[in-house]
């Protein structure tokens, strides 16, 4: 029986199927995707992995890749026929190696964000990738999503900080590449496609990872800006007069700082007065405070920004970005909310905002546009609540019209309905539809040649 064979291959400590210890695997963050499982194995290894899949894949059995469980669109939830197996990555969570001198470090696909943060700052070195859920996502899952974050505009998404991969594929066998190099043109750059596969094409169970120094003097600042265009405007100057160190530039709309205030502790705005948008801005620099200072109250002179407060500790920086890090949370707090993580080129944020909301108030009265994100690199988290007096239940039923709705608006702007979260379940249906018959056959093709029966995620991106 398969159950037993999997149970007998991770051990007494690696698999569960009492109901209620499934529960927490079983449902994501938002909620919006609940499913059954027949067992959630956590092996130890990468020996372990292979051979759980190589179990599955003789049984015919299905297999879910799991990380930290916190993606929004599905894509780590078994379906609903109980038939699957869930393969949680939690219990690898070694770190393998670490080399200061090399800038990389080798770390297993279980590895808490914040952990693997952590690590390289003990050895002076800094690993970039940063989100909310740090504290809580697996670099495993960051990869299979390609996940982006508030430092995508000076160091790139997920898949750019990678050298190397370990990764079990759909027939047991594990491909080694964790090398750590920064050259090498020795054929297909295979690790490509597993990152931000979503665990279709195979299972990653290691990385190596790039470091990068640690910024001397790190300044956070809050901005009021009148609108986004000028938050555009104002991210393409400052990066000329910051010599091109600005590592985060969060656009923050006054809804989203409203919902924060009313719903999270401990929380305020620096400004005496409300701004329509925000802008939370920061970046290293060698130059003095007041020099940072001097540079910001020139932008309020040439009218790009009406007011800037600059962080004078870590306490205030900490206090600023927990205002970014706590939209969602707050977001949720205020009923039901449809939402739209897409992404437009960088000079064309401002327009897509007011455009999209423009149809999103006509075609549904009375909704809350709540839109936020990663300005410096075109991502808008572009949210709606339901109008406070709106049945949650109906309008949730519009999921699919809004989201058409956008993600036109998006296509016209030569964006993508999927800028940091992934496919998953949710958007497989746009991906067939905003990508072409061309894209989607070499995809397909590639599905097919790494995992011909079907066994790695089904039902996900494709």
């Amino acid at each position: 029986m398969l159950l037993d064979q999997l149970k007998t291959i991770v051990g007494d400590k690696g698999w569960v199927t009492d109901p209620e210890a499934l529960e927490p695997f079983l449902s994501e963050w938002r909620d919006s995707f609940h499913g059954r499982a027949a067992i959630v194995v956590m092996p130890g290894s990468s020996g372990e992995v292979a051979a759980v899949v190589r179990a599955c894949a003789a049984s015919g059995t299905s297999i879910v890749p799991q990380g930290g469980n916190t993606g929004l669109c599905g894509g780590a939830i078994p379906d609903a026929t109980g038939t699957q197996v869930l393969l949680s990555l939690s219990r690898m969570n070694r770190i393998r190696a670490l080399s200061p001198a090399d800038y990389s470090m080798v770390v297993e696909a279980g590895c808490v964000l914040a952990d693997v943060q952590a690590a390289a700052a003990e050895v002076d070195r800094l690993f970039p990738l940063s989100l909310a859920a740090e504290g809580s996502c697996q670099i495993g899952g960051n990869l299979s999503t390609n996940a982006g974050g508030t430092n995508v505009v000076r160091y790139g998404t997920a898949r750019e900080q990678v050298l190397g991969l370990e990764v079990v594929l759909a027939n047991g066998d594990i491909w080694d590449g964790l090398r750590t190099l920064r050259k090498d043109t020795s054929g297909y750059d295979i690790r490509q496609l597993f990152i931000g596969a979503e665990g279709t094409l195979g299972i990653i169970t290691a990385a190596s990872l790039r470091l990068f120094p640690r910024p001397g003097t790190l300044q956070t600042a809050l901005v009021a800006v009148r609108d986004p265009q000028a938050a555009v405007d104002l991210f393409a100057v400052l990066r000329g007069r910051l010599s091109d160190q600005v590592q985060a530039f969060e656009l923050i709309s006054d809804r989203a700082m409203r919902y924060v205030l009313k719903h999270i502790p401990d929380t305020r705005c620096v400004f005496a007065e409300a701004s329509p948008w925000y802008v939370l801005l920061e970046f290293s620099t060698s130059a003095a405070g007041e020099a940072v200072e001097h540079e910001l109250l020139q932008v309020i002179e040439s009218g790009l920004a009406q007011d800037v407060v600059l962080a004078k500790n870590s306490r205030e920086q900490q206090q600023m970005w927990r205002i970014r890090h706590s939209i969602s949370e707050a977001q949720k707090r205020e009923g039901a909310s449809l939402k739209h993580d897409v992404s437009v080129p960088v000079g064309a944020v401002g327009e897509f905002i007011v455009a999209a909301e423009k149809a999103i108030l006509q075609t549904f009265p009375g909704a809350r546009v709540v839109a936020f994100g990663h300005v410096g690199d075109g991502n808008v988290h572009f949210n709606v609540s339901q109008a406070k007096s709106a049945d949650a239940s109906h309008f949730l039923q519009q999921r699919d019209a809004m989201a058409s709705l956008v993600y036109d608006i998006v296509a016209k702007f030569g964006g993508s309905f999927s800028a940091e979260h992934g496919i998953g379940a949710l958007k497989r249906d746009a991906l067939r539809e905003y990508r072409s018959e061309t894209e989607i056959a070499v995809m397909r093709a590639v599905k097919k040649a790494l995992d011909p029966h079907n066994v790695m995620n089904p039902g996900k991106v494709l």
